[in-house]
């Protein structure tokens, strides 16, 4: 039997330090040359970073702007790769430069090496993002 966490329970573990709004501890749970993709971003919001120290600097800041207050749906999904793992996740909070609630769904897709994420693709709604911001920018 395998001590080493399924690449579920390393998609959860970085659910559950994103909802406790520690960034610095999420890109700690990613390789030195993770890959992020959002291929929905908005204009002017990155669509790849590469690194952790890059990634980390883009997200420094959310907590900041976006008060994730709780993860109300989350199911992660096994792959036929033991490497690879997707959730469909929710979040539900409120936009701190402005007061607006902040509910957005994701689909993510992680892959991992040696227990850390090496690539992290999300998916969203950029048109939501950007009403709850009302002209905020992250």
């Amino acid at each position: 039997m395998s001590t080493t966490p399924s690449a579920v329970d390393l998609l959860q573990r970085s659910l559950d330090t994103f909802l406790a709004k520690d960034m610095k501890g999420w890109t700690d749970l990613c390789a030195d040359d993770v890959v992020a993709e959002f291929p929905f971003a908005p204009e002017g919001s990155p669509a790849r970073i590469e690194g952790r120290e890059a990634l980390y600097e883009y997200l420094r800041g959310y907590p900041d702007l976006i008060d994730v207050r709780e993860i109300p749906t989350v199911r992660i999904y096994a792959t036929d790769d033991e490497n690879v793992a997707i959730a469909d996740w929710s979040v539900s909070g409120t936009v701190l430069t402005n007061g607006n609630p902040y509910e957005m769904r994701y689909a993510t897709f992680a892959t991992f090496r040696d227990g850390l994420i090496v690539n992290y693709r999300e998916y969203w709604n950029p048109q939501a993002f950007l009403k709850a911001l009302s002209g905020a920018s992250f």
